[in-house]
């Protein structure tokens, strides 16, 4: 049985996914507002966090997010971290032309045709493998409606600035609303099904 992808995803208010966890994420293009999710971690934030890394088989990164967790996630070494526990021991599939190697264990290089790979992976993969960040591998995959699952946390917050999610030009996709739940500090996380090409009417 072929695996399902998700994509579970921080945004603001307005659409923005750069860096949102730390002030030296990812300052590329200029962005200084990094690390906008971090007021907002209680309790019912971290609560979510744990349920989703309760579920992967695998992890599928954009270079830019590998670079980012590889530099981190290794140092964790709590077995009862249920993050790094699973990130450190999972497969990781990394989409990239530019990178020559992966060196965080587990690590493999997807290149080429991304969108190609991507769909034999899910084909010879079972359970779910998990996207987190990685906005620029989302947008490609979006393109080819191979993100089955999207775990949206939209926090109470507009910045103005900084790469989003849906640009321009993303191809019209139809979801379909299965799940929502607000954290204590006012993070909306709604989780949306793939449900094809949208419908259109007049009122």
């Amino acid at each position: 049985m072929a695996a399902t992808l998700s994509l579970t995803q921080f945004l603001t208010l307005d659409g923005v996914c750069q860096a949102p966890g730390g002030s030296q994420e990812d300052p590329s293009d200029g962005f200084d507002l990094g690390g906008w999710s971090v007021p907002y971690g209680d309790e019912d934030f971290g609560r979510f966090v744990s349920e989703v890394f309760e579920r992967p088989t695998a992890f599928l990164l954009g270079r830019r997010t590998y670079e980012i967790f590889a530099s981190y996630w290794p140092k964790q070494t709590d077995p009862a971290d249920p993050v790094a526990g699973k990130l450190n021991t999972l497969p990781k599939y990394v989409a990239s032309n530019t990178l020559d190697t992966a060196d965080w264990a587990g690590s493999t290089l997807l290149g080429g045709d991304v969108a190609k790979e991507v769909a034999t992976l899910k084909e010879r993969t079972d359970g779910e493998i998990q996207m987190h960040g990685s906005g620029g591998l989302a947008r490609s995959l979006m393109e080819h409606d191979l993100i089955d699952t999207l775990h949206l946390l939209v926090f109470p917050i507009v910045l103005g600035k900084g790469r989003r999610l849906f640009a321009d030009g993303a191809r019209p996709t139809a979801f379909r609303h299965i799940e929502a739940s607000t954290t204590g500090a006012g993070v909306g996380i709604h989780t949306y099904a793939l449900a094809g090409r949208p419908s259109y009417g007049d009122y």
